[in-house]
């Protein structure tokens, strides 16, 4: 690969190239005036991703006010532009992989009770761009006294941290994400339930098993940190995307529960809500709460910041029945990540019901036919995909199930504790959340 005349030899992708904004050459680097830095990251926005990944160009702020470029200064800036894509190919030629992501979903077993016959023992992984098709099996661990798994509570991950969390009915485990082993696993007071894990990665609130608190865990070290006393059956957590607020969902309440990240206190709550809370989501500028309650086909919404219900919405055209599980109607709701929807299950009619969130209250305009009972769903990051419990993999923007996921053995696989990681070629670089949670803010 030749280089432009006015870059060192020796220069590499990930090299500064410095120049200064005037008509003098810089020192040692004839010709470069005008051109200020070559470096990582790429700026797509600007650039409108004619660079490859790993590369920017920027410019001294003072040439950026110019109105218009001379004609050497244009050519510079080609010539650099050129040089960069020219590295950018070279470079991932040579890297494994070339730095493409790949997104992968993680799906913990067993995610169905302790029932073996949907997915066995371990996390699943599936490889989301290549048809969701099966790609390994990680041991885990979460044994009881007899080496029988135990249920599967939760799951949560960071990419920053490098570390994926899986509670069972007695423990917390940690996984490193690139080495994929077992780091530890601690049992807690009152046993362990849905988790939820600070956006920077360093704090759990992890609900002990339908008791009366919340365990605050640091979550390098599994050590607590403080205990949360609400009295309220503790079972589905969330924390805010901006990480002040931990919203605490307890299964013998109708009240949900917030509590300061800061000072790990409640310091406000939302309902009475007309029956127990079960499964929940919230929007993403943390406004309002969308909540299943017991004996209801259908869901609530509660505003966050006035405390007050304001919606109850009943599904039409179907008729509620008795579930297998869960003994709730709908167990599982969330909203895509754009909220234009919220997505709701119904166990009996082996439905997902879809609902027009762009007004309020939410208008029902779909269903979709699922092969089992849904107990969860989730989304992919970009908003592509939705997951249902039952292993269905369904096309969000055509309303389809378009896969189901399957083992190495070729068995249905079902779960309600699954999210998404993506990787890179130096590590993960985003993970998802197990809820439904929107992602529309303003912060």
């Amino acid at each position: 690969m030749s280089l432009p005349a006015f870059v060192p030899p020796n220069t590499t992708p990930n090299s500064t190239l410095a120049g200064r904004d005037n008509d003098a050459p810089s020192a040692g680097w004839p010709g470069l005036s005008c051109l200020q830095t070559i470096q990582a990251p790429i700026c797509e926005s600007f650039f409108e991703g004619n660079l490859p990944a790993g590369f920017t160009i920027r410019y001294h702020d003072s040439l950026m006010q110019h109105r218009w470029l001379a004609g050497t200064y244009r050519a510079l800036v080609t010539a650099a532009v050129a040089f960069c894509v020219a590295a950018g190919a070279a470079l991932g030629a040579a890297q494994k992989g070339g730095g493409a992501e790949r997104k992968l979903l993680y799906v913990a077993e067993p995610g169905i009770r302790d029932y073996l016959e949907y997915g066995g023992h371990g996390i699943l992984i599936f490889d989301i761009g290549a048809g969701h098709k099966f790609v390994k099996r990680i041991p885990s661990g979460g044994l009881d006294d007899k080496g029988r798994p135990l249920n599967v509570k939760g799951v949560c991950a960071n990419a920053n941290t490098r570390r994926l969390f899986v509670t069972t009915l007695r423990t917390l485990m940690c996984f490193d994400l690139v080495s994929e082993k077992l780091l530890w696993e601690k049992p807690y007071e009152g046993g362990c339930d849905r988790l939820a894990l600070s956006p920077d990665g360093a704090v759990i609130y992890l609900p002990s098993l339908e008791q009366d608190h919340w365990h605050v865990v640091e979550a390098r070290s599994g050590n607590v940190l403080k205990k949360i006393v609400t009295h309220s059956g503790a079972h589905n957590t969330i924390i805010g995307a901006d990480g002040k607020f931990a919203y605490l969902a307890g299964l013998k309440s109708p009240v949900l529960r917030v509590a300061d990240t800061k000072t790990h206190e409640v310091v406000r709550q939302v309902g009475p809500f007309s029956d127990m809370i079960r499964p929940f989501t919230i929007n993403g500028e943390q406004t309002l709460s969308y909540v299943n309650v017991n004996n209801l086909l259908g869901f609530e919404i509660g505003d966050l910041k006035s405390g007050k219900v304001v919606h109850r919405i009943v599904v039409a055209g179907f008729e509620q029945g008795l579930p297998k599980r869960h003994g709730c109607p709908s167990h599982g709701i969330g909203l895509t990540p754009d909220e234009k929807e919220l997505w709701l299950t119904d166990a009996v009619n082996r439905r997902i019901h879809i609902f027009d969130n762009t007004q309020m209250p939410p208008k029902q305009v779909a269903s979709i036919a699922l092969r089992d009972e849904p107990g969860w769903i989730t989304f992919s990051i970009d908003g592509r995909y939705a997951y249902p419990s039952t292993g269905d993999v369904i096309e969000v923007s055509t309303r389809k199930v378009i896969a189901g996921l399957t083992d190495e053995t070729g068995r249905a696989v079902q779960s309600e504790k699954l999210l998404e990681i993506d990787f890179a070629s130096e590590g993960p670089v985003r993970a998802g959340n197990q809820f439904g949670l929107g992602t529309a803010t303003g912060f």
